[in-house]
């Protein structure tokens, strides 16, 4: 994830773009083509410092399709904490969108105690309202963070639901990898134009996030 992650860092141009060139053949956690075919549009990078979320309240409108963030050693105050995010269609002022998701995951521990794979029952969430999960239980020591990639489907469409997927790695309290694969949809045709993340206890301490459009 972080490997990926600098490689498309370090492929921007002064413009802010990343073009087809850069990002064709290249996956990133697994997604391959992530523009497909097209550029990616740097619109916003936040990078948090003891903050209790980080929000995205303005450029998630009409003029793109697909949105892309890219979250980037997020680093949390508590130790165990989750990392989540939801979506608002007033700007903001509420996270509350009915969502349908569902979430699973490969872990393996430092000591090999422990390697499966399976569908993560209590984390999905069936036309709630509450915030998704995207990794759980990360620790925060000094060299312990989570990375991970959102992608959110025209999210300014009246007529349709708003897919999207995710794709996340985190460093588990106990000294272990969680790899997860996220997907579902805001059940609303109203607008999305807000995307809040944020740790279920403590701040977010440390990491970036960036938001791109993808053109």
């Amino acid at each position: 994830m972080g490997q990926a992650t600098r490689n498309i860092a370090n492929s921007f141009t002064t413009s802010g773009v990343i073009t087809s060139s850069a990002v064709n053949n290249t996956t990133i956690s697994g997604i391959t083509d992530l523009s497909a075919g097209g550029s990616l549009i740097l619109l916003s990078e936040q990078t948090a410092s003891g903050d209790a979320s980080i929000s995205f309240t303005s450029g998630i409108d009409s003029t793109y399709d697909e949105y892309c963030f890219i979250f980037n050693n997020c680093h949390p105050a508590t130790d165990t904490a989750t990392f989540t995010f939801q979506g608002s269609t007033d700007g903001g002022s509420n996270y509350n969108t009915t969502m349908t998701t569902s979430i699973f995951e490969a872990l393996h521990f430092e000591n090999d105690t422990m390697a499966q794979l399976g569908y993560l029952t209590s984390y999905d969430q069936a036309q709630g309202t509450g915030y998704q999960t995207i990794t759980s239980a990360q620790g925060n020591g000094a060299d312990e963070s989570l990375s991970g990639i959102l992608k959110l489907y025209n999210p300014s469409s009246t007529t349709y639901v708003k897919h999207f997927i995710i794709r996340s790695n985190n460093y588990y309290y106990t000294n272990g990898s969680f790899d997860r694969y996220i997907a579902g949809y805001f059940n609303t045709t109203s607008a999305i134009d807000a995307i809040d993340f944020k740790f279920t206890s403590g701040n977010v301490d440390d990491g970036t996030i960036q938001m791109f459009g993808v053109k």
